[in-house]
């Protein structure tokens, strides 16, 4: 079974409203309430694909067991660890066009709380095929957690997929996970340090070098500017003003904050921060993975309107199965952004349109990226590590079932838009 990590997990309301204005009043048209968080969000997807799954995370209070008694009345496989806090709400305003959230931090977590956890944790890897390790640490909850599982996963020889952000991120690669998901934001947020901007445009590093507008200089340490002003880390990852990386285009219709960074981008800054394959969510540009000299690109064919809240952890569900499956890059890549995209059309996080997703997968073609210094890999296949479940199947074996037939576009424009992570 695939078990998905929810340390701060939410009871998620959404507010369905004809148009968002700020600083305005607004009937309600529709109110839904569901178990959130994205790793809540992930085991659901998958628990309406049909897929054996298990939730497991911190709850606590009244909120709390309003969570539980929602995922037994979904029918979700649950095994959570209570704690005194109180768990957390989250607030999704859709205004048919795009989604604006309210997160609440979450509970203070004791140590005794989080060592309870660990110990629950430890004997889930058992049964385990993979687990998805998914959103943000509460208070009291160390910063290198989801690198303590990550590390007690591998002994159990169990593959692991992390989706989470900041310095919970930064920990969490250093630690070697089977499979990475940031988006492209949250990978720049942890890139290597870039040059300042200086009055009057001359960027400045570190140490005193300065770049004049329309010029490119190399400061101390390696970090660069490039004409126009956006730098480039050590390792020529280029990181767009205002900590993005280089931006191709926004995200998505309504310009939502994610940003579409090209393929040789994120190559780089893939290689300066993780080990291990990493798949990049690119907002309008879809998904890129990279796993050692390989690179997968993938977009849906048209772009969508609707509630992209749920669209990143619709991507994790279906790359988690894949990881589980030993599935090919292209058709791992093809599967994951169709599930997003028929999660975008869905009114909620957790939930998808059957519809969209068959759709969406039908109309992938295949390709690897061109990012310069590639090397199209022989089959494709992600490679979890090699003990006795993360062997790859041989050569030819696919897993039809969810999208092996499809494949991936590098040339297609629309895109769906990730969630931001909670």
């Amino acid at each position: 079974m695939i078990v998905t990590v929810t340390l701060n997990p939410a009871l998620d309301l959404t507010y369905t409203v004809d148009a968002l204005v700020p600083h305005g009043t607004h009937r309600v048209a529709t109110v839904a309430e569901r178990p959130g968080g994205k790793g809540l969000n992930v085991a659901r997807v998958l628990h309406t694909l049909g897929e054996p799954v298990l939730a497991t995370g911190l709850l606590g209070g009244a909120t709390g067991a309003r969570v539980a008694e929602l995922l037994r009345a979904e029918g979700v496989p649950a095994g959570f660890v209570r704690i005194g806090g109180e768990t957390r709400r989250t607030v999704a305003v859709v205004d048919g066009s795009d989604a604006t959230g309210f997160w609440e931090p979450g509970p203070t977590v004791t140590a005794a709380e989080w060592a309870l956890f660990v110990d629950e944790f430890r004997e889930l890897l058992g049964p385990a095929t993979v687990v998805a390790l998914s959103g943000s640490l509460p208070p009291g909850v160390p910063l290198d957690a989801y690198a303590s599982l990550i590390a007690l996963a591998e002994q159990a020889g169990v593959p692991t997929l992390l989706d989470t952000s900041g310095p919970a991120l930064r920990h969490g690669l250093l630690a070697g996970p089977t499979l990475a998901k940031p988006n492209a934001d949250e990978l720049a947020a942890i890139a290597p340090s870039r040059p300042s901007t200086a009055p009057g445009g001359a960027a400045t590093a570190p140490g005193g070098a300065s770049t004049a507008p329309g010029g490119a200089s190399t400061a101390p340490g390696g970090a660069s500017t490039a004409p126009g002003g956006a730098s480039t880390a050590p390792g020529g990852a280029a990181i767009a003003p205002g900590g993005a990386a280089a931006s191709a285009a926004q995200a998505g219709p309504g310009g939502a904050g994610i940003v579409a960074s090209s393929a040789g981008a994120i190559l780089e800054a893939v290689r300066a921060l993780a080990a291990g394959p990493v798949v990049v969510s690119r907002g309008a540009a879809g998904l890129i993975a990279v796993a050692n000299d390989e690179v997968w690109e993938c977009a849906p064919p048209v772009p969508l309107d609707g509630n992209p809240t749920g669209a990143g952890d619709a991507c994790v569900a279906a790359l988690s199965r894949g990881l589980r499956d030993h599935t090919p890059w292209p058709a791992l890549l093809a599967d994951a952004v169709a599930l997003s995209a028929a999660a975008v059309a869905a009114p909620v996080a957790g939930a998808f349109d059957p519809e969209v997703y068959r759709q969406t997968l039908a109309t992938m073609s295949a390709a690897p990226a061109s990012a310069g210094r590639v090397t199209p890999p022989s089959d494709g296949r992600v490679t979890p590590p090699s003990d006795g479940r993360g062997t790859p199947p041989p050569s030819g074996q696919t897993t039809p079932s969810h999208g092996e037939q499809a494949a991936v576009s590098a040339s297609a424009s629309g895109g769906f838009r990730a969630g931001t992570h909670r």
